[in-house]
């Protein structure tokens, strides 16, 4: 073969090489269509397992076993998993439907699944710690901790701003730097240290003055994140690791990988379409790690939720800062209630009214995730699947036959010691 040819030949395969991850980014937003071939489908005979260690809750268990079940079923997801905190322990964990569809692998309660924006709220609980600590100032400026800030217009931002989507950094749409986005949309490059992420999005100007506007913004948090790596002068995983991982008892959280392996508790994560399921193509998401790149089991989630009623883990202050929803310099509240690194709500419930609760979902590639937390009822709620819905809460939404079920009881049993 002459020279030109191979020259041809190797820039052919050098540009299909950059261009299959762009391919698979778009087809898999549904503007390109995907290729013919990798579908997979269900069976319909799934596969079920729950494990409840309270029997008083056992009523309650098997309402919210049929609630996953059905929910599962309805919106065509692989599997769905949940777990209920309820005062001191995990009382109630499930999983229904397949981790893997081609090998039939079943899903358990031991099933990691990405989580997305949760990871939000596991960088908000290390940021809680170290604002204990007195390692960080929400409102001090981030330059107080960078020896040289990646970005001179980012200096005056600070802690509270970002982890309250105030700051105007950019969301992954808003990023300017031809290469930041081509990263973004490949997710082929993997990054250690969360701050080498920052020159993903570094060259791009702040979308507000700070503090005048809500744009929710999962590179804000990874910003946060290398801000709390500078502040504590440890790497940023490694934080999450002793302030958050270990005090959980978090055993089944991690970065998240490309993709199972053989031996993996990780979920293969699937796009569907009218053709059945396909497995989500390779990702790697630590690019947003402290903003979406974690993997968790319902049952570490609704731990770590569960600290939050800990006053020697997080004071009461901190933990009222951290779940009450910031105002704009105007002197309103955001638009979505969202306090630092979590969302603050108050849903009505029949036969209980207000339930005031702190929350955070995800959406990732091919997996979705929802954690609540009801300090009222010294409960947490997590929900995790395998696949993406359009509308996010058309599966979240099966929280609510949970609560209800498990906040009966709960009343029931506090009703009861009350009594005697």
């Amino acid at each position: 073969m002459s020279v030109w040819k191979v020259t041809i030949v190797t820039l052919f395969v050098l540009l299909l090489w950059l261009l299959w991850p762009i391919y698979g980014f778009y087809s898999h937003y549904g503007k390109l269509p995907m290729l013919p071939y990798g579908w997979v489908h269900m069976s319909d005979d799934a596969p079920e397992v729950q494990e409840l260690s309270d029997v008083q809750y056992q009523e309650a268990a098997k309402i919210a076993m049929a609630a996953i079940k059905e929910r599962r079923a309805a919106i065509d997801a692989p599997a769905m998993s949940a777990a209920v905190w309820v005062k001191d322990e995990v009382v109630w964990k499930a999983a229904v439907g397949w981790a893997d569809i081609k090998t039939q692998r079943p899903a358990s309660v031991d099933t990691q699944f990405r989580i997305g924006s949760t990871s939000k709220a596991i960088t908000a609980t290390a940021l809680a710690r170290l604002v204990d600590q007195g390692v960080i100032d929400l409102d001090a400026p981030i330059s107080t901790y960078f020896d040289e800030i990646p970005n001179v217009n980012w200096g005056d931002l600070t802690a509270r701003q970002l982890a309250s989507h105030m700051a105007g950094v950019p969301h992954y749409e808003d990023v300017t730097d031809p290469i930041g986005l081509y990263r973004l949309a490949s997710m082929k490059k993997h990054y250690r240290d969360v701050r080498d992420a920052l020159d993903i999005f570094d060259e791009s100007p702040l979308l507000f003055e700070p503090g005048t506007k809500f744009s929710y913004s999962s590179l804000g948090t990874v910003l946060l994140g290398a801000t709390m790596s500078e502040a504590a002068e440890k790497p940023y995983r490694q934080i999450i690791k002793e302030e958050v991982l270990l005090p959980a008892a978090m055993h089944s959280t991690i970065v998240a990988p490309k993709r199972a392996g053989k031996s993996s508790d990780l979920a293969t994560f699937y796009y569907i379409g009218e053709q059945g399921h396909r497995e989500w193509r390779p990702v790697d998401l630590s690019h947003r790690l402290p903003g979406g790149g974690f993997a968790s089991t319902p049952s570490d989630l609704v731990r770590m939720g569960a600290k939050y009623f800990d006053n020697e883990y997080i004071t009461p202050e901190t933990r009222a800062a951290f779940w009450t929803p910031q105002k704009l310099s105007s002197g309103e509240v955001n638009e979505q209630n969202y306090a630092l690194g979590w969302r603050w709500r108050e849903y009505e419930f029949d036969g209980i009214g207000l339930a005031r609760n702190a929350n955070h979902g995800g959406v990732s590639r091919g997996s979705q995730s929802w954690l609540i937390v009801f300090p009222d009822y010294e409960m947490a709620i997590a929900v995790n699947i395998n696949s993406r819905t359009e509308e996010f809460f058309d599966f979240a939404k099966v929280y609510r036959d949970i609560f209800q079920a498990f906040a009966t009881t709960y009343q029931i049993v506090e009703n009861s010691s009350a009594i005697e």
